[in-house]
Formats: structure tokens, sequence, C-alpha cells
């Protein structure tokens, strides 16, 4: 990889300085400093200003609050407590198999009886295993089991131990799809399982029965109520997230304290919040290194878009530092601008000066160099802190992109008031949008709109006033600026109008050829009708030596050599170009002058030096103009232009045909010579200028009809009076 050389080092950075200068700007411009817009005053301290909230924010609670906050809420969830139904058929169905296996083993003793036990799980003294191999006693039991169970799990109970540890007073049972919240002392549990086991006593009288009824009701227990733990503590997450951080809300234009107050600690909460926020947007904190560098790498690479699409893109501006200097100019005005706004009227981002920039550019380059800018421009502004709370970016884009449509022909006063209407228009319907969305009152859409006009006035003002300083800068001809040197009245046009009379007609002719063909080709045809006015300016040095100012029978190049002659063709080029210097006239319109020749040959005196061996040693070059070939398609059209004008003024009885046939020829001609190689045209570009061409020159040439003498008319064979 090849470095950049010293000289490509100081190229770039002269143009891209700028991009480090307006982002520095806009750090230092724009109020988005935590340190100038929320001072950490200290509580019973006095303000020595006024402190303004610059847009609306939340003061936060602190973690201990928000902890405090959302464990008190999250109490207030009941816990929840499933019933579970194949808790009854598990005890059920134990208990009846518990009794069939002791009801096959009664016959064969109580040994018997306490094996079958032993192997349910159930351990029965030799007492107990006489009791139950009594069938009717056992029958008692199991009935009374049974209904026992009817009693308490059906109704549901919880485990052994689960509410001695439950807190809360009531609880949440859920069966199937329902819920309901019963106290927690209304919930069976396992020692009022017991309890009422006792009720249901099928045998109060005998301890024996007692204790084995008792022993197998504890032993047949199933917990029918089980905690669901995972739901109550999704619950209790849900409120918990259901906090809001926010302690309360500062408006925008709030006053958090005002000059001379003693700083409360509610205002000093209030700041605090209002720093964080700028932080956390991407404001500064004061003046610090990291502050410094975040906004200027921030800001730095949105605006460095705009000069890499200048850089790959708009090369011709690029390379121009007068442009460069002047974009960067019309940026750093609305930089300052948008700054200024938002230290006084925030909450107006339809003030800031965009349609200024849009429409300056818009004339001096082109609807798209400036919606670019406009967009960018938009971006930047909207990164501001204090534009955060605000439509600040909906807003700019709206009133950049309608001015730089607004403006895209300036030529009379009247498109003045019409881009402020269109500015104006594009700044109500933004308005309007905001408004239906937002629900805002027609006061506030109101007030917004004209804002906007306002700003579209100012900005159409400020256009016309500046754009003379920013084409002096820049060297770029504006539509203005032709408008003026088409003037007859100037001192050029005027002399070469009375000194050199058929010059002037012929560059009047040529003028509606090519700004008709240039606008056909999407060229620009004001450039096109001026640059011809001016483009034989230098035969007013010597004007009788050009056929087209001659009287009949008076040629003075009769009694010059050919080298002469040759000489002072050539010479009303460079005589031209000294005459535009001396009229300051642009580099665009006084490129017309060399390009509509090129380097084309001076063919009649040429060709009369070469029958005559004029000079001996003949030089093509003393008979060539001196360039350079046209560069550009307005000069390109031209010299066509010059060519099929002149050669048509040759021939008689004039038909479309025979005028289609001269301009192929010249065309065809012009090609083969090379005279068009440096123009930026197509072959169907060329075709679209011959196409003109003939249309224009048909019109120019057509037949008129006799009219009677008698009535003072002109007939075809009329002859003047003879003298007496």
């Amino acid at each position: 990889m090849r470095l950049p050389t010293q000289d490509q080092v100081r190229y770039h950075g002269e143009r891209w300085a700028w991009v480090l200068g307006l982002a520095l700007l806009a750090y230092l411009a724009f109020p988005s400093s935590a340190g100038e817009a929320a001072p950490l005053l200290e509580t019973g301290k006095f303000a020595d200003r006024d402190l303004i909230a610059p847009y609306t924010f939340a003061v936060s609670k602190s973690d201990e609050e928000l902890a405090r906050e959302a464990e008190e809420l999250a109490g207030t969830v009941k816990p929840i407590y499933e019933f579970q139904p194949r808790g009854l058929d598990s005890a059920r169905v134990a208990v009846h198999t518990f009794f069939a296996t002791v009801d096959a083993a009664a016959d064969k003793g109580p040994q018997a009886i306490i094996q079958a036990a032993r192997d349910q799980g159930v351990t029965l003294t030799l007492g107990e295993a006489a009791y139950l191999s009594k069938s009717g006693k056992r029958r008692n039991v199991e009935r009374a089991l049974d209904e026992l169970l009817e009693r308490t799990l059906a109704l549901g109970a919880t485990g052994p131990g689960v509410l001695q540890v439950e807190q809360a007073q009531e609880l949440i049972i859920r069966r199937r799809s329902g819920e309901t919240s019963v106290p927690r002392d209304q919930v069976m549990s396992y020692a009022l399982y017991l309890t009422r086991a006792r009720t249901v006593h099928p045998d109060k009288g005998s301890s024996v029965g007692d204790a084995v009824y008792l022993k197998l009701a504890g032993h047949f227990f199933r917990p029918t109520l089980v905690p669901n733990a995972a739901e109550t503590e999704r619950r209790r997450d849900e409120l918990r997230k259901s906090v809001d951080p926010s302690k309360y809300i500062v408006r925008a234009g709030d006053r958090i304290v005002g000059a001379h107050e003693v700083v409360t600690s509610e205002a000093h909460e209030k700041l605090v919040a209002l720093r964080n926020d700028l932080v956390r947007r991407g404001g500064a904190t004061g003046r610090s290194l990291g502050g410094l560098l975040g906004s200027l790498l921030r800001d730095g690479l949105v605006l460095s878009i705009f000069w890499v699409l200048m850089l790959f893109y708009r090369r011709e501006t690029y390379r121009e530092r007068r442009q460069i200097t002047l974009i960067g100019c019309l940026f750093a005005i609305v930089i300052a601008g948008a700054a200024a706004v938002a230290r006084t009227l925030p909450q107006h981002p339809e003030l800031v000066p965009l349609p200024f920039l849009a429409m300056l550019l818009t004339v001096l380059f082109n609807g798209r160099v400036s919606m670019i800018a406009a967009l960018i421009l938009s971006v930047v502004i909207a990164l501001q802190p204090v534009y955060h709370d605000t439509p600040a970016l909906f807003l700019c884009v709206v009133g950049g992109v309608t001015a730089a449509l607004s403006v895209k022909s300036l030529r009379r006063r009247s498109h003045l008031y019409a881009a402020v209407l269109v500015v104006g228009a594009g700044y109500l319907l933004g308005a309007l949008a905001l408004g239906l969305a937002g629900a805002w009152t027609a006061a506030t859409i109101g007030r917004g709109a004209l804002a906007g006009i306002a700003n579209g006035l100012v900005s159409a003002s400020l256009t016309i006033l500046l754009l003379p300083l920013a084409e002096a800068l820049t060297q770029i001809t504006t539509d203005l600026t032709l408008l003026e040197l088409s003037d007859p009245s100037r001192p050029l046009l005027r002399r070469l109008s009375l000194e050199a009379p058929g010059t002037y007609a012929h560059s009047i002719a040529m003028a509606n050829l090519v700004e008709a063909a240039c606008n056909r080709v999407g060229g620009n045809g004001l450039l096109g009708r001026v640059g011809c006015y001016y483009h034989d300016i230098g035969k007013v040095k010597n004007p009788q030596y050009f056929v087209e100012n001659q009287t009949r029978g008076n040629n003075p190049h009769d009694r010059l050599k050919a080298f002469q002659s040759a000489q002072i063709i050539k010479a009303h080029v460079t005589d031209g170009l000294q005459l535009a210097a001396e009229a300051r006239l642009p580099d665009t319109v006084a490129a017309f002058i060399p390009e509509h020749h090129g380097t084309t040959e001076i063919t009649y005196f040429l060709d009369r030096a070469k029958k005559s061996g004029d000079g001996g040693g003949l030089k093509t070059s003393d008979y060539t103009y001196p360039g350079p070939k046209p560069r550009s398609a307005e000069t390109a059209i031209t010299m066509l232009a010059d060519s099929v004008e002149a050669a048509l003024r040759v021939l008689e009885d004039l038909t479309p045909t025979k005028i289609e046939e001269v301009i192929n020829h010249i065309v065809r001609t012009k090609i083969s010579q090379g005279q068009l190689d440096e123009a930026p045209m197509t072959l169907q570009q060329l075709e679209q200028v011959k196409q003109e061409f003939v249309r224009i020159i048909s019109g120019m040439y057509h037949n008129r009809i006799d009219y009677p003498e008698s009535s003072g008319g002109i007939t075809a064979t009329w002859q003047p009076a003879a003298k007496t």
C-alpha cells in the first residue's frame, strides 16, 4: 500500500479540516454540556441564575427506593395453593388396598394380619391386629376412614408444617381455572385433619380401636393443597417490574431553581437527574476530555458523509477550495443559528435557518447537493441533546427539502415569493402532521406554521442578498448573473451592436439555436444563450475584417496576404478573452470565446495561402485557432451552431431537406476532426441537437407571400424606381 504524499495530505487536509471545525463549533455552540444545563448545586446554597429544564425529563428513584417499593408491592401478592385431587384418589386407593389385604389374612390369625399390614407399610401391634381380625370392627374403621377423607382431603388440606411457616393472612386456592381467596386460618392443616378425624371415630369406647384408627388416619393422609411457589413468585416479579422508576416528571420550561433561591433537596435531585439524563442522551459531562471527544466524533462522523459524497460524486466542487469554503461557512451559519434557537426557543425548531442553506446551495449548485446537505445538517442538529424531546429532525428535513425544491429556477423576483410559499406550505403540513398525531391545539399548529413561513421569508431574502457575495467567492455563475449579462444595454453588448452590427445579428441568431438545443439535451439553455452573445465579442477590435460586417465590394482582406488575414481572424479570440477579462465576465461565459472555434483551421485563408505560395514555408499552426476544444455541452453546441448559421447564409433557395443535409455534413465534419472529443455529449444528444437545429432554422427561413405593390407591399420582381 502506497503512502499518500505530502501534497496529497495537504490537499485533503485543507478540505477535511472543515469537518473538525464544524464538529467543534457544534460542541461549543449548543447548550449540550451537562455542566451548563445542570450544574450540581449543593443543597442549602443559593443559585446564581435561573435554571430552566431544557426539555422534559424524569427524576428517577434511587435503587434503595425502587427495591423497597418493589418488595412492598410484591408482598401484596397472596400465596397460591393448587388443589390436587390425585392426593384424595391416592389415599382412597391406599385405604381400600390395605383393607383388602387384611381381609385376605384375617382367617389366618393376628400374625398374618401383622405381616399383611407390614407389607402395606403399616406397623401393627398384636392387640391392634387382633382388633382388626374382627370383621365388624374392620368394616367400621374402613367406613370411618372413607368418611374422613371426604370431609377433609376432598375439601383441601395442606401437608404437615406448611401453614406454620406461611406468613400471609390470606391464600389463593386454585381449583381448575377458578381461584378463591381464603383466610389462612380457614385452610385445613394436618393438625386440623387429625382433629376432624376424631369426630368420625368408629369406636370411641375402645382404646385399641382408637389407636389403630388414628394410626391409619395419619398413615393414609395425602395433602391435596400444595403451594405453587413458581406461580406465586412470577406474580411477585411482575409487580416488582411494574414499579415506576420515575419519581416525578419535570416538563420542558419548568424552573428547577430560580436565581438567588436556596437549592432545596428536591431541586438538587432534579439537577442530578437532568445531568444523568444528558449523559445518557450523549451530552458532554462538563468540559471533560471524554465529553469533547465523544461529541466531536459523533458530529464529525455525520458531517463526514457529506464530504465523502463530494469526494466521490462531486469532485469538481471538492477540487475548488473556494466552493468548499463557502459550503463550510454555510454549515457554520446554520449550526450557529440552530444553537441560538436552542438557547432561546428550543421548542421551535422551525426557526432553524436550514432553508437559507438549502436555497443558496440550490442556486449555486443544484437541488441534489442542497438536499443532501440539508439532510446531513438535520441529523447533526437533531443529535444535540437540547433537541432530543422536540421534532427537530422531522421539521428540519421538511424545511430543508422544501426549500431546495422551491428555488429550482430563480430568474425572476416572483420566484422569491413562490419559494416563501413553498417553504411555508412545507412547515404548515409538517406542523399539521405533528399536531394531528400529538393532539396539538389549533393555536399550537398555527404558531408552528407562522414560524416556518417567517423562516422561509427570511431565508429567501438572505439568499437574494448574499448571492452576489457567494458567486464572487466561489466563482460560480448563477442564472441571475446570466440574466444580468444578457441585458443588451451592458457596455460590451452595446458596443458589439453599434460597432459590429453584423456580428451582433449573427450572435442573436445563434443564441436562439443554441438555447433550444441545450434545453433539448438537458444543458443550461440560458448559459448557451448568453455565451453566444459574447462568443465573438473580440470582433469589435477589427469589425470590418469579418464578412458579416462588410458592405458589398469592400473587403479589406483583398489588400492583405493570406498570413496577415489569418492572424487578424485568429486575433478575435485573444481580443475577446482580453475584453472578457476587462469586463470581468465569468469563466463559464468567457469559455465560449475560444471553445466555439476549438482548434479548427481557418480554411479559407489556408487554402488561399497554399494556392498563392504565400510565405514560402507554410505552417498549418499559423492558420489554426488556439483552442481549447469544447469542454462543455453548451460550447460544443455553440461550435456547431456557429458553423451551421454561417454556412446557411451562403446557400440560396433553402429547403428543409437542404438544411438537414447541411447540418448533418457539419456535424460529421466536426466529429471527424476530433473537435468534439472533449465535450461530454453522446451520439444520441448530438442527434437531438441536429433535430432541434432543423426545427428552428426551418422556421427562420420560411417562405413569404407577395403583397401587392399598390398596397405598399413587395413582390419577388420588385425593383427600385429609377432616380430622375
